[in-house]
């Protein structure tokens, strides 16, 4: 009887267990869609007579600065400062340079893209990087996918193009100019950028959680490695290639702020995500943000929704199902 008895709260102590951790994958997964989401409109709020009034690359600088602050005082906090009684050994802090200098060449490469095509084209083809992610994950991680995984994938693919497409403003026909719609352009230039672009989203995003998975330290010192590279690979990069028609500082406000602390947030939770869950989750969290964008834009900025839209999001949850189940 007492054999009995302890078997059973065994088995519900693992069930509360599990119950707890899918809360709280929940709680995460939902807190990163709508962080990601609420990017591109909180970015349109700032803009002055339609420009940003701040530079870019001071941002990303700003939002690396402000992850490493963070992990440094998680690691202390927490009481991981004690891994840091000896000087880490190169061979040790080196691989987290490397995410850095990817990312790094990513930024500038979507600014070098805008001009070899237009905006929309570029939408639609970054969203080969999941194909790119998927396939290094499988690669280089060892993680052999099911068909039915697969298939989600390629779903997630075609409702990132079907959500860019039904989401094209088609042109006021009051206006003479707008008659022929938006002008889609790209040459073949933009074309090798873009899979370049999108082969090194997918490398970055694998390299980083074999990084975090394959060393047993505090991710908040993982973290703080990573970021310490981030802070100086971008600082470097912001100094060296921005011109002189805006200071470091100048034109942040209040929604900038919010910016930079939502990506913060976002960067760190995406790290706990790589350290102890799977890289392709991350391609879930983009794809759902793409509908929190559109419905964001919807309430606070105005725009236009089209019976459309709900073909995206039956794709991301066919998707979901076909990955998860």
């Amino acid at each position: 009887m007492i054999v009995i008895q302890n078997v059973g709260s065994s088995s519900l102590a693992r069930i509360r267990r599990q119950r707890m951790k899918r809360i709280q994958w929940s709680v995460l997964f939902g807190l990163m869609v709508l962080i990601y989401g609420s990017h591109a409109p909180l970015i349109t709020l700032t803009k002055v007579d339609g420009e940003v009034p701040f530079s870019p690359s001071s941002c990303v600088v700003m939002i690396e600065l402000t992850k490493l602050l963070i992990s440094l005082a998680t690691l202390i906090l927490t009481g991981g400062t004690s891994a840091l009684n000896s000087p880490p050994s190169v061979v040790l802090v080196a691989p987290y340079a490397v995410p850095a200098i990817l990312y790094a060449l990513n930024n500038n490469l979507v600014v070098l893209m805008q001009a070899y095509m237009d905006p929309s084209s570029y939408q639609v083809l970054s969203n080969l990087k999941i194909a790119s992610t998927a396939l290094l994950y499988s690669l280089c991680l060892g993680k052999r996918l099911r068909r039915a995984q697969w298939l989600a994938l390629g779903l997630l693919m075609c409702a990132g193009v079907c959500h860019t497409y039904t989401t094209l403003e088609l042109g006021d026909p009051e206006r003479p100019e707008a008659e022929e719609g938006p002008r889609l352009h790209i040459t073949a230039w933009g074309l090798f950028l873009v899979l370049v672009y999108c082969f090194v989203s997918g490398l970055a995003a694998v390299y980083t959680e074999r990084v975090l998975k394959s060393q047993r330290l505090p991710l908040s010192l993982q973290n703080l490695y990573l970021y310490v590279f981030g802070v100086a690979i971008n600082g470097l990069s912001s100094f060296s290639f921005a011109g002189s028609k805006k200071s470091f500082l100048e034109g942040y406000s209040g929604v900038v702020w919010a910016i930079i602390g939502g990506q913060a947030a976002n960067g760190l939770l995406m790290s706990v995500v790589l350290k102890h869950g799977s890289g392709i989750t991350r391609l879930f969290v983009i794809s759902c943000a793409m509908l929190v964008n559109a419905l964001l834009s919807w309430a606070i900025l105005g725009l236009q929704l089209t019976p459309f839209f709900l073909l995206p999001v039956s794709m991301i949850g066919l998707a979901a199902y076909l990955y998860y189940t």
